[in-house]
């Protein structure tokens, strides 16, 4: 697992790496496809992101928010919507996969119990998934079921990082103190990335950071 000397985002990336994330997510992004189930998922390209957190967490917004797009994902008040996996390609490098929600699906548990089951299948089989972001709400923080989802990940041993969405909502104080207990729950898991990012998709406060982890990521895996 990656080390970092400090645990802020913030201060974490150097000014070229928050430059090159610019310029990487300023690309041509397409839609690639959507995929219910495991035999329907595209071929693997070369780095894949996924984007995982309860309903109406602000997936589709963050994924908006990077990219730069307005509507490249469709964003919903419907906790639930989103029921497939959903690819978004840059190229042929880079790959974000917008995740079904966990929490709220309003759907029959067979349903829900299928979508379950696609999205661990996915996480445990996807050999060119470099790291999942697990989104997870600054005003509330971590819940019980997104432990759960973290316990899973770390027994998969799938890298993974904690981002805390809709952060302009907080006062600063309250943001460091989200930030800091969020880290702290962190600490003893094997697969979670040092450094928790706190971001706003409305004023674009922590994308920055996000986009040049992404970046550095590729660079650690020889892409770019």
């Amino acid at each position: 697992m990656e080390q970092a000397d400090d645990t802020s985002a913030a201060s974490a990336f150097t000014p070229d790496e928050i430059e090159a994330g610019r310029r990487l997510f300023a690309g041509e992004w397409t839609f690639l496809s959507a995929a219910p189930t495991i035999a329907t998922l595209p071929p693997m390209r070369t780095i894949e992101i996924a984007l995982a957190g309860r309903s109406n967490v602000g997936k589709s917004s963050l994924v908006n928010a990077l990219t730069g797009r307005k509507a490249l994902a469709r964003t919903s008040v419907t906790p639930g919507r989103t029921q497939e996996l959903i690819f978004f390609g840059l190229g042929p490098d880079l790959t974000l996969v917008d995740m079904p929600g966990y929490g709220f699906a309003k759907a029959p548990k067979d349903k829900v119990d299928a979508w379950t089951a696609t999205v661990h299948a996915y996480l445990r089989g996807r050999a060119n998934l470099a790291r999942v972001f697990v989104l997870i709400d600054s005003r509330h923080g971590l819940k019980p079921i997104d432990r759960e989802v973290l316990d899973g990940l770390d027994k998969a041993a799938v890298s993974y990082a904690v981002v805390l969405t809709k952060a302009d909502q907080l006062k600063p104080a309250e943001l460091a103190q989200r930030v800091e207990e969020t880290q702290a729950g962190l600490a003893r898991r094997p697969a979670a990335f040092p450094l928790v990012f706190p971001t706003s998709s409305r004023d674009g406060s922590g994308i920055g950071e996000l986009r040049a982890a992404v970046i550095r990521l590729m660079a650690e895996r020889g892409v770019r």
